[in-house]
């Protein structure tokens, strides 16, 4: 349906264009508690103006405002050990086919694993500043960009800016042996040539109007997978809105009337009644105004701004809970040094704050009326709106916009005085008597309790016989509390860092297992809770906010503590080649980490945090105070446990350095050397370390070193298996090996568990190392043992089967075999059929070597042939109990000429055989029943056992078997 511009001359009809419009172009995708589905919103907008219409518009310009604001953890490029990092950061425009979800794994990994300027025209392409000799660069960075079309992708590359330098140079550079590799690698690429560190791909459709977390970064090779993160925030917006009031209003104005109309909407559908609203919108009305917000970049000091006009012009027309305007009020606190807004603005804001005083007085001066005793809720009423403008006038947008205007104790005093002398001369009103019987200080007590129960606040605002008290004392202090907290910080931070530089990193004493610097944390924290409670700071508000700043400048000191403590630590051990020593501070730093998250757990305690959410009563949401205060203590606590899992880290990776050379040095080791004597020196050096760790580290950080190093002694002993070349006995002493690591581990129940150490890696290499100390025949009868579990666990007949019956009569230790037919076999002569027989093995041959193979009549040009032959073996029934003993059936199609062709083989366990267990009775032959075995092909390459065999190349049995079953592997391949 069309509409001229002519239907839009209704402010009201121009307003729910503008909601229509910010529908029908939403971006992104929903966030967990909006509507997701339009229709809901249009529908919600239909009842909110039901002559809002849907009209055809132009379609915006969409932009994506992506904002790069730091990395950490990338990859050292340079010989330094650090990089000269920046990001590319563009749009690829890709068709929908490519979007799809069918696009091919290979194709995907491809384009993660591209660059920018591969993929993109450079003038499309933009760059953030070059963060010189950084691991952890911070840019800060925002940039407009422009998508062609909603199915897009975004890559990210981060790089390391090379500058073309002199050898000389590098080399005055050089720190390490690692630099020096990093020289020769530079000399051999490009001059000038930047290198990779890392690379990032999103999908615009996967992202919500705004995003702000932490992406990993992606690795173009698998050299080095770990390339760190980049913080990054995204914003979907519009530019050239086709609607009437993006082009004459400013943004946060039709913002402010959007929000206005839908307020006075949802309080009309309160079912309690406006007084009671506490100003939680729908999320029909909140996913509205939160897309529109997105859409037009409004910022987030402007969505408060725009709220606080919008909630403080409706209060002076339809009344609801004032306590409403509070989070606005602290909002932009919080926010006004930040901001800068232009004069109409600054206008608008004062005059605001200038109309809510003027109409929180009038309500003042006819309080008998507004808020009667009669009224149960009259006292909460009153109180709500007194905080409210004790709270607004303290701001500093106030101060700074409103300077003229009067003391908010002189307007109060006098719009109470005007009303009591009114009741007092009337003397007939229920207030009048209730003013008239109280002194001075009684109604200064009264109305005191309305504002956070600080007497000090509205004692001026009646006279009293006598001097007055000394009150309001504290506001004499209020300008100097800033740098007061600064200082507190500096001194502390200062401290911090000194005890850093003079710590050795040794144990404070026998039964501490932390070292100096803790101790001096410990006192800075110790003063800074001191300062809190002897400041004891009246006001409740600002009371909350000094709180945040000293909770804040402790949690970034600690983060501080952790990375110059590891640095301190990295410096001692410089100039030591002393693996141990490096260890044993590592434990120390382990410690004062874990010692640190102890008194950061502390705080809310000693800060008394309980009693401060008290006093705050409803003036902050509980909300906020779980944002502000307790995430922000339990994210520091989540980052020390970081930096102790990380160190923990390092300390097995540092351990497991001697644990992998003293495994090497059993392959050196003579071939005579008993494996208990061989291992003594690896079991030497791991006890010596264990004990140690165990004194100098807390139980539970010692329980999960145990259990990164127990990872890390498997990884070194698989390593050490997968090694060929070397003997039967080297394998024989890992194995030893393994089974008293086991056993130093678990420290008889006082260090990891059994659940614990046998893994999956544990059990797998205690499998290959069994045989890998295996003789050849134990192998080859562990070959048809794993080749009988397979045919158990085989369903499919693929290659057809074969129908046998089998019957083991003991009293003349005869296996009789009866190959009743075959199926469904696969034709491989031209004519399209094949010349299939049947051959018969009894394996393993070392153990039926006096039995020959048998073979079955060829049956000439059939695919499902009848055979219907019976065979007798000769074999005592204890060999037909053996592990792996089998009966092997190999289908071939018989060929004249060339050799026979492979249609299959199945394995039959002879123990299974009846009549082979000596407790059965004798079977007749007749009610055996029949057995179906479907055709198997052997693997042509990946089987443990054969490359273990083959490796054997002075066992001619090894040889043999390995040259038998790699050709009927070949034959299966050739075959598929």
């Amino acid at each position: 349906k069309e509409g001229s511009l002519d239907s839009f001359t209704n402010p009201l009809t121009l307003l729910y264009e503008e909601v229509l419009y910010t529908i029908l172009y939403r971006l992104g995708k929903p966030e967990p508690n909006h509507v997701a589905d339009d229709s809901e919103l249009y529908e919600y907008v239909q009842k909110v103006s039901p002559q809002a219409q849907l009209y055809p518009y132009p379609n915006p310009i969409f932009c994506l405002k992506a904002t790069v604001k730091q990395a950490k953890g990338i990859l050292g490029k340079d010989v330094s050990g650090f990089s000269d990092p920046y990001c590319l950061l563009g749009i690829e425009a890709r068709s929908q086919e490519h979007c799809s979800d069918s696009s091919s794994s290979q194709e995907h990994k491809k384009r993660m694993k591209a660059v920018v300027k591969d993929l993109i025209p450079e003038d499309q392409i933009h760059r953030t500043q070059v963060i010189n000799q950084t691991l952890s660069p911070v840019w800060d960075e925002t940039f407009i960009l422009v998508p062609s079309s909603p199915a897009v992708f975004t890559p990210l590359p981060c790089r390391d800016s090379d500058v073309v330098e002199s050898v000389r140079h590098k080399l005055g550079e050089l720190t390490d042996l690692h630099g020096l590799k990093r020289i020769f690698k530079d000399a051999r690429k490009d001059k000038g040539q930047d290198d990779f560190l890392g690379n990032l791909v999103l999908r615009l459709q996967d992202l919500h109007c705004r995003d702000d977390q932490w992406y990993i970064l992606e690795p173009r090779t698998e050299t080095y997978p770990n390339r760190g993160q980049c913080h990054l925030q995204f914003l979907l917006t519009h530019k050239k809105r086709s609607t009437s009031l993006s082009k004459t209003q400013p943004s946060y104005t039709v913002h402010r009337h959007l929000l206005q109309q839908m307020v006075s909407y949802e309080i009309l559908q309160h079912q309690a009644g406006s007084i009671s609203w506490d100003g939680e919108l729908s999320k029909h009305a909140s996913t509205i105004l939160y897309l529109h917000a997105a859409q037009k970049d409004l910022s987030d000091f402007h969505q408060v701004m725009a709220q606080w006009l919008a909630y403080s012009k409706l209060y002076q027309v339809i009344e609801f809970n004032s306590s409403c305007l509070l989070h606005q009020i602290t909002s932009i606190e919080y926010q006004w040094v930040q901001e800068r807004l232009k004069p109409e603005q600054k206008s608008e804001l004062a005059e605001s704050f200038e109309s809510l005083l003027a109409y929180g007085v009038s309500l003042l001066q006819k309080y008998r009326i507004i808020f009667p005793l009669s009224r149960p809720q009259s006292t909460e009423r009153l109180q709500s709106l007194l905080r409210v403008l004790v709270q607004m006038c303290k701001m500093k947008a106030f101060r700074e916009l409103c300077s003229l205007t009067p003391d908010l104790q002189q307007m109060v005093t006098k719009a109470l005085k005007v009303q009591y002398n009114a009741e007092s001369s009337a003397n007939a009103s229920q207030w009048g008597r209730h003013f008239s019987s109280l002194s001075g200080t009684r109604i200064c007590n009264l109305l005191s309790c309305f504002c956070w129960g600080i007497e000090a606040n509205l004692m001026p605002f009646f006279p009293r016989d006598g001097p007055l008290a000394l009150t309001d004392f504290y506001q004499l202090f209020k300008e100097a509390i800033p740098k007061w907290l600064q200082k507190t910080y500096s001194i502390a931070l200062e401290r911090t860092q000194r005890a850093i530089q003079v710590d050795q990193l040794v144990p404070l004493g026998e039964l501490n297992k932390h070292s100096t610097s803790t101790v001096d944390l410990s006192t800075c924290y110790a003063q800074i809770v001191k300062t809190w409670q002897q400041l004891d700071w009246p006001d409740p508000e600002e009371a909350f906010m000094i709180m945040v700043k000293l909770v804040e400048d402790m949690c970034k000191i600690a983060l501080m503590y952790c990375r110059l403590i590891k640095t301190r630590a990295e410096e001692l051990s410089s100039n030591q080649r002393d693996e141990g020593n490096a260890a044993n501070r590592l434990c120390i730093v382990v410690n004062n980490i874990e010692q640190l998250r102890l008194l950061i757990l502390r705080l809310p305690l000693q800060l008394d945090w309980e009693r401060l959410e008290r006093r705050m009563g409803d003036a902050i949401d509980p909300e906020q105070i779980q944002h502000t205060l307790h995430n922000q203590l339990q994210g520091t606590v989540s980052c020390l446990d970081h930096e102790i899992r990380d160190v923990v880290q390092t300390l097995a990776a540092k351990l497991e350095g001697g644990i992998a050379r003293h495994i090497q040095e059993l392959s050196t080791s003579r071939d005579s050397k008993s494996p208990e004597d061989s291992i003594t020196p690896l079991m030497k050096f791991l006890e010596s370390e264990l004990q140690y760790l165990n004194v100098h580290l807390v139980q539970e950080n010692f329980n999960s070193l145990l259990g990164l190093l127990w990872k890390h002694t498997l990884h070194v002993l698989t390593t050490a298996t997968k090694q060929q070349g070397c003997s039967s006995r080297y394998y024989q002493k890992l194995q030893f090996a393994l089974k008293n690591l086991e056993h130093c581990f678990h420290a008889e129940g006082c260090g990891l568990s059994k659940d614990t150490l046998h893994t999956e890696a544990f059990t797998a290499l205690e499998k290959e190392l069994l045989l890998r100390c295996a003789t050849s025949r134990e192998l080859i009868q562990k070959y048809f043992s794993n080749r009988l579990q397979q045919q158990l666990t085989t369903s499919s007949e693929k290659y057809g089967a074969v129908t046998i019956k089998a019957l083991y009569r003991a009293s003349e230790q005869k296996l009789r075999i009866e190959i009743l037919n075959a199926v469904n076999l696969i034709p491989l002569d031209s004519n399209g059929s094949s010349d299939p027989f049947v051959q018969l093995t009894l394996e393993p041959r070392h153990e039926f070597p006096e039995v020959v193979a048998r073979v079955t009549q060829c049956k000439k040009n059939d695919l499902h042939p009848l055979f219907d032959e019976t065979f007798e073996f000769l074999v005592p029934p204890e060999k037909c109990q053996q592990e792996g003993a089998c009966l092997l059936l190999t289908v071939f199609d018989y060929d004249t000429l060339g050799a026979n062709d492979l249609e299959g083989e199945a394995f039959f366990p002879l123990c299974n055989v009846p009549g082979v267990n000596r407790n059965d009775d004798e079977v007749d032959a007749v009610m055996v029943p029949q057995t179906r075995l479907p055709l198997t092909h052997p693997k042509p390459t990946g089987d443990l056992i054969l490359k273990l065999l083959e490796f054997r190349k002075g066992d001619k049995e090894a040889q043999a078997f390995v040259k038998l079953r790699r050709q009927r592997a070949k034959q299966s391949k050739e075959l598929e």
